[in-house]
């Protein structure tokens, strides 16, 4: 896989996991460690993009 396709796909994963994170946080059943963790996977995310794109 090239290194473009890999940030693609990175910014792909981290789009869709902000989508997700929107709509829990809008849910009044969400639970609080899930979207925690969800939250730390997308930091993860853009700091790998942010490190792979210099």
């Amino acid at each position: 896989m090239s290194l473009n396709a890999h940030l693609q796909e990175l910014k792909k994963k981290h789009a869709n996991l902000s989508a997700t994170v929107e709509e829990q946080e809008r849910s009044p059943a969400v639970d609080p460690l899930t979207l925690r963790d969800m939250k730390k996977e997308k930091l993860r995310l853009k700091e790998e993009i942010s490190r792979l794109g210099r």
